[in-house]
C-alpha cells in the first residue's frame, strides 16, 4: 500500500497532519489505516473509485469515504461532491491510498493551511482546516469535535513539530 512520501508531501509536518487528521476522523488503525472505511466504520472492497456507499447517520445521508472521510456525489442522495472536483484537481484516476493523500493535501493546501504545518503552527492550520473536516475542533457543522489537546497529541507522536 503506497502513500505519499515525506518529500511529496511538504515535509514530515505535513505527513503528520494527515496522520493526525485520520486519528481525528476516526479512521487511523481500522482495515488498511483507514485508507477502505466507509463512514459508520464499515470496510469497502478495492481502490478503482470512490466507493458511494450512503450510509444514514445522525446527521443525515453521508457517503463520506477512506482515510480522511471524504464525500462524493450521489445522485438524488449525496449532494456534497468534494472527492469528485478535488481528484480532478490532482489528477487522481482511483481512490488509491495514494490518490486520497493527494486529495488530502490539496484540501488542505486550499484551507491556505500548508505553510502553517510546515513552521509548526498547528492550531492556525486546525482553525483554517475546521470548515473542511467536522471532527477538527472549531468544526461549524454541528458535530462531534475532539479536543485540542487530543489531536495535538496525534500530530506529534505522527512525528509533527509545534512552534
Amino acid at each position: 500500500m503506497a502513500r505519499i512520501t515525506a518529500n511529496e508531501a511538504g515535509g514530515q509536518n505535513v505527513i503528520a497532519f494527515l496522520d493526525m487528521l485520520a486519528v481525528s476522523e476516526g479512521t487511523a488503525g481500522h482495515g488498511d489505516d483507514g485508507y477502505n472505511v466507509n463512514v459508520g466504520g464499515q470496510l469497502f472492497n478495492g481502490y478503482a473509485d470512490h466507493p458511494r456507499i450512503a450510509v444514514r447517520t445522525r446527521f443525515g445521508w453521508s457517503d463520506a469515504a477512506g482515510r480522511y472521510q471524504i464525500m462524493a456525489a450521489i445522485p438524488g442522495r449525496i449532494r456534497t461532491d468534494t472527492w469528485d472536483w478535488a481528484s480532478k484537481a490532482v489528477h487522481a484516476t482511483d481512490f488509491s491510498p495514494l490518490s486520497q493523500d493527494r486529495v488530502a493535501i490539496y484540501l488542505v493546501a486550499r484551507a491556505r493551511a500548508i505553510e502553517s504545518i510546515k513552521a509548526g503552527d498547528l492550531a492556525g492550520a486546525v482553525a483554517k482546516c475546521a470548515p473542511v473536516w467536522a471532527s477538527l475542533p472549531g468544526s461549524p457543522y454541528g458535530q462531534n469535535t475532539h479536543a485540542f489537546s487530543h489531536i495535538q497529541a496525534a500530530y506529534q507522536a505522527a512525528g509533527g513539530t509545534v512552534a
